[in-house]
């Protein structure tokens, strides 16, 4: 079967994470530039190969003084790393909608693999004759596995920020 190549649809997907704050509500962003493809034997995902960038300047969390702070070398340092990858090691069909995949995720430099799911929306053809395929993505990581360390004790005990980043992608694919 031939190879199908995908891009990812940027007007129709939203790359977002959240942290909790003050360990009783979460604080959300999401990255507004990122590029990514996936291949795939037609249009069957299982064992598809996924890759995905997003530049760390275009972090919005809705608040200046905070997007300026996770830019910083406190964080994730946009002038010497601009960009956070993924690279997919496996895309496992678990059944007609879910998925496990797992890959190399780098941030900062510092490469490390991780595990998400993915939730299969369906295939569908757009008013313009495009293809295009849906998929929501959700996971989790420890920021401080890839050197995002900044805190900030509480004086009634625990941190300003948790450890544990959950990201959700609602992924659209257009077939290339």
């Amino acid at each position: 079967m031939a190879t199908t190549k995908w891009a990812i649809d940027p007007a129709h997907t939203e790359v977002s994470f959240k942290v909790k704050h003050l360990m009783v509500s979460n604080v959300n962003g999401r990255f507004e530039t990122f590029e990514g493809a996936v291949e795939a034997e037609g249009d069957d995902f299982s064992n598809a190969k996924a890759e995905f960038s997003a530049d760390i300047d275009s972090v919005n969390t809705g608040n200046g003084d905070r997007d300026g702070h996770l830019k910083s070398g406190e964080f994730f340092d946009a002038e010497k790393f601009p960009k956070l990858t993924f690279k997919s090691t496996e895309f496992k069909k678990i059944n007609d909608e879910d998925y496990e995949i797992k890959g190399d995720l780098t941030i900062r430099d510092i490469t490390k693999n991780v595990t998400v799911k993915g939730e299969f929306g369906g295939l569908a053809q757009d008013p313009w004759g495009n293809s295009k395929a849906g998929f929501n993505i959700n996971g989790k990581f420890n920021r401080k596995d890839f050197g995002l360390t900044w805190n900030a004790p509480l004086e009634t005990g625990g941190f300003l920020l948790s450890d544990e980043v959950r990201i959700n992608v609602e992924l659209q694919l257009v077939k290339a």
